[in-house]
C-alpha cells in the first residue's frame, strides 16, 4: 500500500511541475541573459547551451537562458563589471580574465601542472576550491554568484609556427599565454599577450603572435589553428585541467525562488558531467584530424618541460610572496592536492605502469 501511494504521489509531482511553473509556484519567471566569452559553437565550450536547455525544459519555461555571442552585448574581459553593476543579470567567462586585478583569479581558472580534471571538481566541490572563489569576489566588491560550469580536461601545449626543440626556442616568440602560465613564458623570453579567443587565428594567420594555446584539440581543431600553426605541443601543461564559469548577479540570484535556486543548481551539476564526458571522448578524433591536414601533434623535449616546471616554481613563490590571498588559496589547494595523492598513490597510481613518484 505505501509503495502504491508513494508512486501515486510521485506521478502527481511529474505531472504538475509543468502546472506549478506556470501558475508560479516556482517564483516569479526570469529571464537570464548571459553574454559568453566564448564562442558557444566550439564543443565542451557549448555547455552553456546544455546548462541553457536544461533549465528551460526543467522549469516549464519558468527559467529563460539566453545566450550572447562574444561582444554582442559585453565585451568578453569585461562580463565580470557588467554583471557585478547589473548591466546584465548573468555571464560565462573565466575567473583568470581578473588576473590583473586579482592575482589569485587565475587559480580558479587553471593551475600549471595541477590537479586532474576530477581533482579539481572534488576541490570546488568538496574542498574550499567554490567557498574560496566567492569569498574572492566578495572581498573585493563583485555583486554576484559563482557557479563552476565547465570542467575540461587537459589542454593542447599550445600551437606553433615553428617547432620547439630547446628552450632558447621559446626566447622571443610572441605568444598568447594569458594567466599564470603567461608568466612562465615570459620568464623563459617570451613576449606574452592575452587576447580574447576569436582574435587569436587572425593574429597567427598575420604573423602577429608565433604561437598560441587556447583550449582542447577538439576546440582548437574547429579554430582552424591547424592552418597556420603546423606544430601542435602536448602535455598541456599550463592546463591539466580547466574550470570555465556561470556568474549570476548578486541581487537576482537572492530574489529568485529556493525552488528556482535549487534547480540552476543542479542543471550547473548536470553540465559539469556532461562536460566532463565529453571533454573525455572528443580528444582522439580531434589528433588524428591534425595529422591528416598536416600538423604534427608533438611532443615538448624533456628538458623544455624540466624547464617549465622549475620557473612555474619560481613564478608561484613569487606570487604567493605578493599577495596574501593568494597564498591562502595556493595553500589549501596544495593542501587537498597532498590529501587526493595518497588516494591516487593507492588507487590508480598503484597500476602497473602508472607513476606514483
Amino acid at each position: 500500500m505505501k509503495k502504491v501511494v508513494l508512486m501515486a504521489l510521485l506521478s502527481l509531482a511529474i505531472i504538475s511541475l509543468p502546472m506549478l511553473a506556470s501558475a508560479g509556484g516556482m517564483g516569479k519567471p526570469i529571464v537570464l541573459k548571459v553574454p559568453s566569452a566564448f564562442p558557444d559553437k566550439l564543443p565542451m565550450l557549448n555547455t552553456i547551451n546544455y546548462f541553457a536547455s536544461v533549465v528551460e525544459k526543467a522549469s516549464a519555461g519558468n527559467i529563460k537562458v539566453k545566450v550572447y555571442a562574444p561582444g554582442k552585448l559585453v565585451p568578453a574581459f569585461e562580463i565580470y563589471g557588467a554583471v557585478s553593476s547589473g548591466q546584465v543579470n548573468a555571464g560565462y567567462t573565466a575567473s583568470m580574465y581578473l588576473a590583473g586585478k586579482i592575482p589569485a583569479a587565475s587559480i580558479f581558472t587553471a593551475v600549471p601542472f595541477g590537479p586532474n580534471v576530477t581533482e579539481y571538481l572534488a576541490w570546488f566541490y568538496n574542498g574550499n576550491g567554490l567557498k574560496l572563489e566567492q569569498e574572492m569576489y566578495d572581498s573585493n566588491g563583485y555583486n554576484l554568484k559563482v557557479f563552476p560550469l565547465v570542467f575540461m580536461s587537459p589542454e593542447s601545449g599550445g600551437w606553433f609556427r615553428k617547432p620547439i626543440n630547446s628552450v632558447e626556442d621559446l626566447k622571443g616568440l610572441r605568444l598568447r599565454f594569458p594567466g599564470l602560465a603567461g608568466k612562465v613564458m615570459t620568464k623563459l623570453g617570451a613576449s606574452v599577450s592575452a587576447i580574447p579567443g576569436k582574435e587569436i587565428f587572425p593574429a597567427l594567420e598575420k604573423g602577429a603572435i608565433d604561437g598560441t594555446e587556447f583550449s582542447q584539440p577538439a576546440i582548437d581543431a574547429k579554430l582552424g589553428f591547424w592552418k597556420v600553426a603546423k606544430y601542435n605541443y602536448f602535455p598541456g601543461w599550463h592546463q591539466s585541467a580547466t574550470m570555465l564559469e556561470l556568474v549570476i548577479n548578486k541581487d537576482t540570484w537572492n530574489k529568485m525562488s529556493p525552488a528556482q535556486q535549487t534547480l540552476i543548481e543542479t542543471a550547473v551539476r548536470a553540465s559539469n558531467a556532461w562536460c566532463i564526458a565529453l571533454s573525455e571522448s572528443a580528444q582522439t578524433a580531434a589528433l588524428k584530424a591534425n595529422e591528416k591536414h598536416g600538423a604534427k601533434n608533438m611532443i615538448y623535449p624533456p628538458e623544455v618541460l624540466k624547464a617549465l616546471k622549475k620557473t612555474w616554481q619560481e613564478v608561484i613563490s613569487e606570487e604567493t610572496a605578493k599577495d596574501a590571498f593568494f597564498q591562502k588559496t595556493w595553500n589549501d589547494l596544495t593542501a587537498f592536492m597532498a590529501d587526493y595523492r595518497i588516494w591516487y598513490c593507492h588507487s590508480a597510481g598503484a597500476l602497473p605502469g602508472a607513476s606514483c613518484k
